[in-house]
Protein backbone atom coordinates (compact mmCIF):
# COMPACT_ATOMS: atom_id res chain seq x y z
CA UNK A 1 0.00 0.00 0.00
CA UNK A 2 1.46 3.54 -1.01
CA UNK A 3 1.01 5.90 2.11
CA UNK A 4 0.52 9.56 0.91
CA UNK A 5 0.56 11.10 4.82
CA UNK A 6 -1.92 10.49 7.33
CA UNK A 7 -5.26 9.99 6.42
CA UNK A 8 -4.43 8.93 3.02
CA UNK A 9 -6.94 7.04 0.87
CA UNK A 10 -5.93 3.08 0.71
CA UNK A 11 -4.86 1.69 -2.99
CA UNK A 12 -7.33 3.03 -5.54
CA UNK A 13 -9.95 3.48 -2.31
CA UNK A 14 -12.94 5.48 -2.46
CA UNK A 15 -13.37 6.78 1.11
CA UNK A 16 -16.62 6.00 2.68
CA UNK A 17 -19.26 8.45 2.26
CA UNK A 18 -17.82 9.97 -0.47
CA UNK A 19 -19.54 10.04 -4.10
CA UNK A 20 -17.54 10.96 -6.97
CA UNK A 21 -19.71 11.52 -9.62
CA UNK A 22 -16.65 13.05 -12.24
CA UNK A 23 -15.70 9.47 -12.02
CA UNK A 24 -19.12 8.08 -12.98
CA UNK A 25 -18.98 10.47 -15.55
CA UNK A 26 -15.84 9.11 -16.98
CA UNK A 27 -17.49 5.83 -16.98
CA UNK A 28 -19.77 6.97 -19.31
CA UNK A 29 -17.53 8.49 -21.72
CA UNK A 30 -15.29 5.70 -21.95
CA UNK A 31 -18.87 3.45 -22.61
CA UNK A 32 -19.38 5.88 -25.24
CA UNK A 33 -15.92 5.80 -27.34
CA UNK A 34 -15.77 1.90 -27.02
CA UNK A 35 -19.25 1.30 -28.28
CA UNK A 36 -18.81 4.03 -30.78
CA UNK A 37 -15.63 2.19 -31.90
CA UNK A 38 -17.67 -0.81 -32.57
CA UNK A 39 -19.49 0.60 -35.57
CA UNK A 40 -18.34 4.02 -36.78
CA UNK A 41 -15.99 2.65 -39.16
CA UNK A 42 -18.21 0.48 -40.45
CA UNK A 43 -19.42 3.10 -43.06
CA UNK A 44 -15.84 3.83 -44.05
CA UNK A 45 -15.06 0.60 -45.01
CA UNK A 46 -15.62 1.54 -48.82
CA UNK A 47 -13.29 4.54 -48.64
CA UNK A 48 -10.70 3.20 -46.39
CA UNK A 49 -10.43 0.13 -49.06
CA UNK A 50 -9.91 3.36 -51.91
CA UNK A 51 -7.52 4.94 -49.84
CA UNK A 52 -5.45 2.40 -48.74
CA UNK A 53 -5.30 1.02 -52.21
CA UNK A 54 -6.92 -2.85 -51.08
CA UNK A 55 -9.51 -4.96 -51.24
CA UNK A 56 -12.82 -4.15 -49.15
CA UNK A 57 -12.52 -7.56 -47.62
CA UNK A 58 -9.15 -6.39 -46.47
CA UNK A 59 -10.89 -2.89 -45.45
CA UNK A 60 -13.29 -4.99 -43.43
CA UNK A 61 -10.54 -5.78 -41.13
CA UNK A 62 -10.26 -2.33 -40.14
CA UNK A 63 -13.56 -3.34 -37.58
CA UNK A 64 -12.99 -7.02 -37.13
CA UNK A 65 -9.56 -6.03 -36.13
CA UNK A 66 -11.12 -4.42 -33.24
CA UNK A 67 -14.00 -6.60 -32.31
CA UNK A 68 -12.42 -9.60 -32.59
CA UNK A 69 -10.00 -8.86 -29.51
CA UNK A 70 -12.66 -6.74 -27.65
CA UNK A 71 -15.35 -9.71 -27.35
CA UNK A 72 -12.02 -12.14 -26.91
CA UNK A 73 -9.92 -10.62 -24.46
CA UNK A 74 -13.10 -9.71 -21.67
CA UNK A 75 -12.96 -12.82 -19.41
CA UNK A 76 -9.61 -12.87 -19.28
CA UNK A 77 -9.01 -8.94 -18.99
CA UNK A 78 -11.84 -9.33 -16.08
CA UNK A 79 -9.54 -11.27 -14.51
CA UNK A 80 -6.54 -9.63 -14.73
CA UNK A 81 -7.92 -6.69 -13.44
CA UNK A 82 -9.33 -7.93 -9.99
CA UNK A 83 -5.33 -7.67 -9.33
CA UNK A 84 -4.18 -4.68 -9.90
CA UNK A 85 -4.64 -0.10 -9.08
CA UNK A 86 -7.73 0.69 -11.01
CA UNK A 87 -6.19 4.07 -11.33
CA UNK A 88 -3.65 3.00 -13.16
CA UNK A 89 -5.81 0.47 -15.79
CA UNK A 90 -8.05 3.03 -16.68
CA UNK A 91 -5.06 6.06 -17.23
CA UNK A 92 -3.26 2.87 -19.31
CA UNK A 93 -6.32 1.79 -21.41
CA UNK A 94 -7.23 5.10 -21.72
CA UNK A 95 -3.97 6.27 -22.84
CA UNK A 96 -3.29 3.14 -25.09
CA UNK A 97 -6.81 3.31 -26.94
CA UNK A 98 -6.22 7.33 -27.82
CA UNK A 99 -3.28 7.18 -28.99
CA UNK A 100 -4.24 3.79 -31.66
CA UNK A 101 -6.83 5.77 -32.53
CA UNK A 102 -4.31 8.31 -33.69
CA UNK A 103 -1.76 5.38 -34.94
CA UNK A 104 -5.11 4.11 -37.18
CA UNK A 105 -5.77 7.54 -38.69
CA UNK A 106 -2.14 7.75 -39.48
CA UNK A 107 -1.96 4.48 -41.16
CA UNK A 108 -0.30 4.23 -44.50
CA UNK A 109 -0.76 0.45 -45.61
CA UNK A 110 -3.38 -2.07 -44.46
CA UNK A 111 -1.35 -4.07 -42.27
CA UNK A 112 -0.28 -0.63 -40.44
CA UNK A 113 -3.93 0.05 -39.80
CA UNK A 114 -5.10 -3.62 -38.68
CA UNK A 115 -2.07 -3.69 -36.44
CA UNK A 116 -3.45 -0.43 -34.92
CA UNK A 117 -7.37 -1.81 -34.94
CA UNK A 118 -5.98 -4.97 -32.52
CA UNK A 119 -3.62 -3.03 -30.11
CA UNK A 120 -6.31 -0.66 -30.07
CA UNK A 121 -9.41 -3.66 -29.56
CA UNK A 122 -7.20 -4.86 -26.56
CA UNK A 123 -7.27 -1.72 -24.54
CA UNK A 124 -10.86 -1.68 -25.49
CA UNK A 125 -11.14 -4.85 -23.82
CA UNK A 126 -9.82 -3.58 -20.87
CA UNK A 127 -12.41 -0.47 -20.98
CA UNK A 128 -15.41 -2.09 -21.46
CA UNK A 129 -14.18 -4.17 -18.15
CA UNK A 130 -13.65 -1.11 -16.31
CA UNK A 131 -16.67 0.91 -17.31
CA UNK A 132 -18.94 -0.99 -14.28
CA UNK A 133 -16.11 -1.23 -12.17
CA UNK A 134 -15.24 2.46 -12.48
CA UNK A 135 -18.65 3.66 -11.78
CA UNK A 136 -19.92 1.33 -8.69
CA UNK A 137 -16.96 1.92 -6.68
CA UNK A 138 -17.18 5.74 -7.00
CA UNK A 139 -20.32 5.96 -5.26
CA UNK A 140 -22.04 4.89 -2.11
CA UNK A 141 -24.04 1.48 -2.15
CA UNK A 142 -28.03 3.49 -1.97
CA UNK A 143 -26.86 5.32 -5.61
CA UNK A 144 -25.59 2.90 -7.40
CA UNK A 145 -28.78 2.79 -9.81
CA UNK A 146 -27.91 6.12 -10.81
CA UNK A 147 -24.53 5.65 -11.54
CA UNK A 148 -24.67 2.67 -13.25
CA UNK A 149 -27.29 4.68 -15.54
CA UNK A 150 -24.81 6.32 -16.73
CA UNK A 151 -22.40 3.84 -18.52
CA UNK A 152 -25.32 1.60 -19.29
CA UNK A 153 -26.98 4.35 -20.93
CA UNK A 154 -23.96 6.20 -22.70
CA UNK A 155 -22.74 2.35 -23.88
CA UNK A 156 -25.54 1.86 -26.23
CA UNK A 157 -25.83 5.46 -27.51
CA UNK A 158 -22.15 4.97 -28.67
CA UNK A 159 -23.23 2.05 -30.63
CA UNK A 160 -26.67 3.16 -32.27
CA UNK A 161 -24.78 6.82 -33.12
CA UNK A 162 -21.59 5.21 -34.55
CA UNK A 163 -23.04 5.13 -38.17
CA UNK A 164 -24.62 8.29 -38.61
CA UNK A 165 -21.60 10.22 -36.99
CA UNK A 166 -18.92 7.96 -39.03
CA UNK A 167 -20.98 9.27 -41.95
CA UNK A 168 -21.36 13.06 -41.22
CA UNK A 169 -17.23 12.89 -40.41
CA UNK A 170 -16.69 10.51 -44.17
CA UNK A 171 -19.11 13.23 -45.77
CA UNK A 172 -17.10 16.87 -44.59
CA UNK A 173 -13.52 14.78 -43.51
CA UNK A 174 -12.37 11.83 -44.89
CA UNK A 175 -11.80 8.84 -43.82
CA UNK A 176 -9.20 9.61 -41.48
CA UNK A 177 -11.76 11.45 -38.89
CA UNK A 178 -13.76 8.73 -38.34
CA UNK A 179 -10.16 7.22 -36.02
CA UNK A 180 -9.66 10.74 -35.01
CA UNK A 181 -13.09 11.69 -33.41
CA UNK A 182 -12.33 9.86 -30.25
CA UNK A 183 -9.00 11.22 -29.34
CA UNK A 184 -10.57 14.28 -27.49
CA UNK A 185 -12.65 12.20 -25.56
CA UNK A 186 -10.02 9.95 -24.60
CA UNK A 187 -7.96 13.09 -23.55
CA UNK A 188 -10.80 14.50 -21.44
CA UNK A 189 -11.04 11.26 -19.58
CA UNK A 190 -7.64 10.95 -18.89
CA UNK A 191 -7.38 14.56 -17.72
CA UNK A 192 -10.27 13.96 -14.63
CA UNK A 193 -9.32 10.32 -13.97
CA UNK A 194 -5.22 11.77 -13.48
CA UNK A 195 -7.06 14.47 -10.84
CA UNK A 196 -9.66 12.57 -8.88
CA UNK A 197 -8.54 8.97 -8.53
CA UNK A 198 -6.56 7.84 -5.66
CA UNK A 199 -2.92 6.68 -6.56
CA UNK A 200 -3.05 2.62 -6.39
CA UNK A 201 -0.18 -0.06 -6.66
CA UNK A 202 -0.07 -0.17 -10.08
CA UNK A 203 -0.31 -2.95 -12.78
CA UNK A 204 1.22 -5.95 -12.28
CA UNK A 205 2.24 -8.72 -15.44
CA UNK A 206 -0.02 -11.70 -16.10
CA UNK A 207 1.77 -14.74 -15.38
CA UNK A 208 2.28 -17.69 -17.84
CA UNK A 209 -0.88 -19.02 -16.79
CA UNK A 210 -3.05 -16.06 -17.30
CA UNK A 211 -1.62 -15.49 -20.65
CA UNK A 212 -2.50 -19.39 -21.71
CA UNK A 213 -6.12 -18.81 -20.43
CA UNK A 214 -6.22 -15.88 -22.34
CA UNK A 215 -5.11 -17.37 -25.36
CA UNK A 216 -8.07 -20.12 -25.19
CA UNK A 217 -10.55 -17.64 -24.91
CA UNK A 218 -9.66 -15.41 -27.26
CA UNK A 219 -8.98 -18.72 -29.46
CA UNK A 220 -12.86 -20.15 -28.83
CA UNK A 221 -14.79 -16.46 -28.68
CA UNK A 222 -12.73 -15.31 -31.86
CA UNK A 223 -14.17 -18.56 -33.49
CA UNK A 224 -18.03 -17.87 -32.45
CA UNK A 225 -17.65 -14.26 -33.73
CA UNK A 226 -16.13 -14.67 -36.88
CA UNK A 227 -18.54 -17.49 -37.10
CA UNK A 228 -21.49 -15.12 -36.06
CA UNK A 229 -20.46 -12.76 -38.65
CA UNK A 230 -20.16 -15.14 -41.75
CA UNK A 231 -23.54 -16.80 -40.83
CA UNK A 232 -25.34 -13.33 -42.03
CA UNK A 233 -24.04 -13.77 -45.20
CA UNK A 234 -24.36 -17.69 -45.64
CA UNK A 235 -26.25 -20.06 -42.39
CA UNK A 236 -23.69 -22.70 -43.27
CA UNK A 237 -21.17 -21.11 -41.48
CA UNK A 238 -23.17 -21.66 -38.25
CA UNK A 239 -21.42 -25.22 -38.09
CA UNK A 240 -18.42 -23.48 -37.82
CA UNK A 241 -19.05 -23.18 -34.03
CA UNK A 242 -17.89 -26.52 -33.24
CA UNK A 243 -14.45 -25.36 -33.53
CA UNK A 244 -15.01 -23.25 -30.62
CA UNK A 245 -15.97 -25.89 -28.24
CA UNK A 246 -12.61 -27.56 -27.76
CA UNK A 247 -10.88 -24.82 -26.46
CA UNK A 248 -13.44 -23.50 -24.54
CA UNK A 249 -14.89 -26.35 -22.82
CA UNK A 250 -10.63 -26.89 -21.82
CA UNK A 251 -10.77 -23.15 -20.28
CA UNK A 252 -13.79 -23.62 -18.39
CA UNK A 253 -12.57 -27.19 -16.91
CA UNK A 254 -9.09 -25.30 -16.10
CA UNK A 255 -7.94 -23.02 -13.26
CA UNK A 256 -8.99 -19.79 -15.42
CA UNK A 257 -12.38 -20.83 -15.94
CA UNK A 258 -13.26 -22.34 -12.43
CA UNK A 259 -12.99 -19.56 -10.97
CA UNK A 260 -15.17 -17.36 -13.44
CA UNK A 261 -17.55 -20.03 -13.46
CA UNK A 262 -17.80 -20.37 -9.64
CA UNK A 263 -18.55 -16.61 -8.92
CA UNK A 264 -21.62 -16.59 -10.87
CA UNK A 265 -23.20 -19.60 -9.55
CA UNK A 266 -22.38 -18.33 -6.19
CA UNK A 267 -23.85 -14.92 -6.84
CA UNK A 268 -26.40 -16.76 -8.26
CA UNK A 269 -26.83 -14.47 -11.21
CA UNK A 270 -26.64 -16.40 -14.60
CA UNK A 271 -30.49 -15.63 -15.24
CA UNK A 272 -29.60 -11.72 -15.49
CA UNK A 273 -26.56 -11.97 -17.29
CA UNK A 274 -29.17 -14.37 -19.90
CA UNK A 275 -31.14 -11.32 -19.85
CA UNK A 276 -28.48 -9.02 -20.66
CA UNK A 277 -27.72 -11.02 -23.68
CA UNK A 278 -31.36 -11.48 -25.04
CA UNK A 279 -32.31 -8.05 -24.62
CA UNK A 280 -29.32 -7.04 -26.62
CA UNK A 281 -29.71 -9.34 -29.23
CA UNK A 282 -33.54 -8.29 -29.57
CA UNK A 283 -32.20 -4.58 -29.96
CA UNK A 284 -29.31 -5.26 -32.58
CA UNK A 285 -31.72 -7.29 -34.42
CA UNK A 286 -34.62 -5.05 -34.32
CA UNK A 287 -31.90 -1.96 -35.15
CA UNK A 288 -31.01 -4.05 -38.49
CA UNK A 289 -34.25 -5.22 -39.78
CA UNK A 290 -35.56 -1.77 -38.96
CA UNK A 291 -32.93 0.21 -40.78
CA UNK A 292 -33.14 -2.53 -44.16
CA UNK A 293 -36.62 -2.57 -44.23
CA UNK A 294 -37.61 1.25 -44.27
CA UNK A 295 -34.21 1.72 -47.04
CA UNK A 296 -34.23 -1.02 -49.20
CA UNK A 297 -38.48 -2.11 -49.47
CA UNK A 298 -39.95 0.98 -48.48
CA UNK A 299 -37.28 3.71 -50.41
CA UNK A 300 -37.08 5.94 -47.36
CA UNK A 301 -33.78 8.05 -47.67
CA UNK A 302 -30.53 7.08 -45.95
CA UNK A 303 -31.26 10.89 -43.90
CA UNK A 304 -35.31 9.87 -42.69
CA UNK A 305 -34.16 6.40 -41.82
CA UNK A 306 -31.45 7.38 -39.36
CA UNK A 307 -33.42 10.05 -38.21
CA UNK A 308 -36.23 7.40 -37.64
CA UNK A 309 -34.06 4.96 -36.23
CA UNK A 310 -32.67 7.58 -33.62
CA UNK A 311 -36.08 7.55 -32.05
CA UNK A 312 -34.73 5.00 -30.69
CA UNK A 313 -31.66 5.82 -28.37
CA UNK A 314 -33.47 9.52 -27.45
CA UNK A 315 -35.93 7.30 -25.12
CA UNK A 316 -33.33 5.37 -24.39
CA UNK A 317 -31.60 8.60 -23.00
CA UNK A 318 -34.58 10.43 -21.40
CA UNK A 319 -35.26 7.09 -19.77
CA UNK A 320 -31.71 6.38 -18.69
CA UNK A 321 -31.46 8.09 -15.25
CA UNK A 322 -35.31 7.61 -14.53
CA UNK A 323 -34.09 4.21 -14.11
CA UNK A 324 -31.29 4.63 -12.26
CA UNK A 325 -33.59 6.70 -9.49
CA UNK A 326 -36.82 4.13 -9.40
CA UNK A 327 -33.96 1.42 -8.85
CA UNK A 328 -32.49 3.45 -5.87
CA UNK A 329 -35.72 3.44 -4.62
CA UNK A 330 -37.28 0.59 -5.45
CA UNK A 331 -34.40 -2.06 -6.18
CA UNK A 332 -33.41 -3.04 -9.16
CA UNK A 333 -34.80 -6.35 -10.03
CA UNK A 334 -38.02 -5.12 -10.66
CA UNK A 335 -36.90 -1.49 -12.52
CA UNK A 336 -35.36 -3.77 -15.01
CA UNK A 337 -37.70 -6.18 -15.56
CA UNK A 338 -39.93 -3.16 -16.30
CA UNK A 339 -38.02 -1.94 -18.47
CA UNK A 340 -37.57 -5.07 -20.44
CA UNK A 341 -41.24 -5.08 -20.66
CA UNK A 342 -41.37 -1.81 -22.28
CA UNK A 343 -38.90 -2.80 -24.37
CA UNK A 344 -40.66 -5.85 -25.19
CA UNK A 345 -44.05 -3.86 -26.11
CA UNK A 346 -42.29 -1.61 -28.18
CA UNK A 347 -41.23 -4.20 -30.58
CA UNK A 348 -44.15 -6.20 -29.89
CA UNK A 349 -46.00 -2.92 -31.61
CA UNK A 350 -43.73 -3.08 -34.52
CA UNK A 351 -45.27 -6.57 -35.58
CA UNK A 352 -48.80 -4.56 -36.20
CA UNK A 353 -47.15 -3.05 -38.87
CA UNK A 354 -48.06 -3.78 -42.43
CA UNK A 355 -45.91 -3.57 -45.29
CA UNK A 356 -46.28 -0.07 -45.91
CA UNK A 357 -43.76 1.66 -43.03
CA UNK A 358 -44.21 5.49 -42.71
CA UNK A 359 -41.35 6.85 -40.43
CA UNK A 360 -43.65 8.50 -37.77
CA UNK A 361 -45.14 4.94 -37.10
CA UNK A 362 -42.13 3.45 -36.60
CA UNK A 363 -40.43 6.48 -34.80
CA UNK A 364 -43.03 6.49 -31.76
CA UNK A 365 -42.82 2.92 -31.60
CA UNK A 366 -38.64 2.67 -31.64
CA UNK A 367 -39.53 5.45 -28.58
CA UNK A 368 -41.26 3.59 -26.27
CA UNK A 369 -39.09 0.53 -26.79
CA UNK A 370 -36.03 2.79 -26.51
CA UNK A 371 -37.60 4.18 -23.25
CA UNK A 372 -37.44 0.62 -21.61
CA UNK A 373 -34.10 -0.13 -22.76
CA UNK A 374 -33.17 2.94 -20.70
CA UNK A 375 -35.57 2.29 -17.62
CA UNK A 376 -33.43 -1.38 -17.87
CA UNK A 377 -29.91 -0.35 -18.88
CA UNK A 378 -28.56 0.80 -15.08
CA UNK A 379 -30.79 -1.19 -13.08
CA UNK A 380 -29.46 -4.71 -15.00
CA UNK A 381 -25.66 -3.59 -14.37
CA UNK A 382 -26.68 -2.51 -10.69
CA UNK A 383 -28.05 -5.74 -10.01
CA UNK A 384 -25.18 -7.88 -12.06
CA UNK A 385 -22.45 -5.40 -10.27
CA UNK A 386 -24.04 -4.96 -6.53
CA UNK A 387 -24.25 -8.78 -6.31
CA UNK A 388 -20.47 -9.58 -7.52
CA UNK A 389 -18.03 -10.86 -4.13
CA UNK A 390 -14.91 -8.28 -2.59
CA UNK A 391 -12.12 -9.33 -4.76
CA UNK A 392 -14.50 -10.22 -7.82
CA UNK A 393 -16.09 -7.10 -9.44
CA UNK A 394 -13.94 -6.78 -12.50
CA UNK A 395 -14.60 -10.83 -13.12
CA UNK A 396 -18.22 -10.28 -13.01
CA UNK A 397 -18.13 -6.97 -15.08
CA UNK A 398 -16.31 -8.85 -17.87
CA UNK A 399 -19.11 -11.37 -17.96
CA UNK A 400 -21.71 -9.41 -18.31
CA UNK A 401 -20.06 -7.22 -21.32
CA UNK A 402 -19.38 -10.67 -22.90
CA UNK A 403 -22.93 -11.44 -22.24
CA UNK A 404 -23.96 -7.79 -23.48
CA UNK A 405 -21.33 -7.64 -26.98
CA UNK A 406 -22.23 -11.37 -27.70
CA UNK A 407 -25.85 -9.88 -27.98
CA UNK A 408 -25.37 -7.02 -30.26
CA UNK A 409 -23.21 -9.77 -32.65
CA UNK A 410 -25.67 -12.64 -32.17
CA UNK A 411 -28.67 -10.35 -32.77
CA UNK A 412 -28.06 -9.17 -36.35
CA UNK A 413 -26.54 -12.32 -37.63
CA UNK A 414 -30.01 -14.67 -36.80
CA UNK A 415 -32.17 -11.79 -37.97
CA UNK A 416 -30.58 -12.06 -41.67
CA UNK A 417 -30.51 -16.27 -40.84
CA UNK A 418 -34.49 -15.76 -40.10
CA UNK A 419 -34.94 -13.55 -42.90
CA UNK A 420 -33.46 -16.03 -45.70
CA UNK A 421 -35.21 -19.07 -44.25
CA UNK A 422 -38.37 -17.50 -44.36
CA UNK A 423 -38.11 -15.43 -47.94
CA UNK A 424 -38.45 -11.55 -48.85
CA UNK A 425 -42.19 -11.71 -48.12
CA UNK A 426 -42.00 -12.49 -44.61
CA UNK A 427 -38.55 -12.01 -43.90
CA UNK A 428 -39.12 -8.74 -42.07
CA UNK A 429 -41.93 -9.84 -39.76
CA UNK A 430 -39.76 -12.94 -38.67
CA UNK A 431 -36.83 -10.45 -37.95
CA UNK A 432 -38.84 -8.75 -35.87
CA UNK A 433 -40.57 -11.82 -34.50
CA UNK A 434 -36.84 -12.42 -33.19
CA UNK A 435 -36.37 -9.18 -31.93
CA UNK A 436 -39.72 -9.26 -29.25
CA UNK A 437 -39.23 -12.69 -28.54
CA UNK A 438 -35.74 -12.08 -27.40
CA UNK A 439 -36.85 -9.07 -25.35
CA UNK A 440 -39.42 -11.05 -24.49
CA UNK A 441 -36.87 -13.93 -22.88
CA UNK A 442 -35.32 -11.21 -20.84
CA UNK A 443 -38.23 -10.25 -19.30
CA UNK A 444 -38.92 -13.79 -17.73
CA UNK A 445 -35.08 -14.11 -17.06
CA UNK A 446 -35.40 -10.77 -14.98
CA UNK A 447 -38.50 -11.54 -13.80
CA UNK A 448 -37.57 -14.71 -11.67
CA UNK A 449 -36.92 -14.14 -8.51
CA UNK A 450 -32.51 -14.42 -7.97
CA UNK A 451 -31.55 -17.31 -5.28
CA UNK A 452 -29.53 -15.86 -2.80
CA UNK A 453 -25.87 -15.91 -2.99
CA UNK A 454 -23.87 -18.15 -1.70
CA UNK A 455 -20.15 -16.89 -0.16
CA UNK A 456 -17.97 -16.75 -3.31
CA UNK A 457 -15.35 -19.92 -3.85
CA UNK A 458 -12.63 -18.03 -4.08
CA UNK A 459 -11.07 -14.98 -2.09
CA UNK A 460 -8.23 -12.60 -3.58
CA UNK A 461 -6.87 -9.17 -2.82
CA UNK A 462 -8.95 -6.51 -4.56
CA UNK A 463 -6.26 -3.80 -5.79
CA UNK A 464 -9.60 -1.66 -5.62
CA UNK A 465 -11.80 -2.04 -2.99
CA UNK A 466 -15.89 -1.30 -3.45
CA UNK A 467 -16.70 2.36 -1.90
CA UNK A 468 -18.48 0.95 0.23
CA UNK A 469 -16.00 -1.77 2.38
Amino acid sequence: MTHHGPGSEQSGHIPVGEDRWALVAVAGVLAFVAMLDMNIVNVALADIADGLHVSTATAQWAALGYQLPVVALLLPVGRWLDGVGLRSAVLTATCGFGLCSALAAAAPWAAWLIAARLLQGVCGAVLFVLMPVLAIRSVRPERRGRAMSVPATLGPLGAVTGPAVGGLLLDHLGWHAVFLVKIPFCVLALVVAWRVMPRDDGLRRPDRRSVVDALLVASGVAVLLLTLTLASGRPSWLVLALAAVPTLWWWLRGPGGRPVVGVLRATGLFRAHGAVLSLAAGFAAMHYVVALHLQRDNGVSATTTGLTVLAFPLGMGLAGQIGGRLADRYGPRPVAATGAAVTATGLLLLLQLGDGWSPPDVAWRLALAGVGMGLNGGPTQALVMGTAPPGRTATVGSTMQLARNLGFTLGPALATVVWGLTGPDEGVRAGLALAATAACLAVLLLALPGRKPAPAPEKTTDAAPAAHH
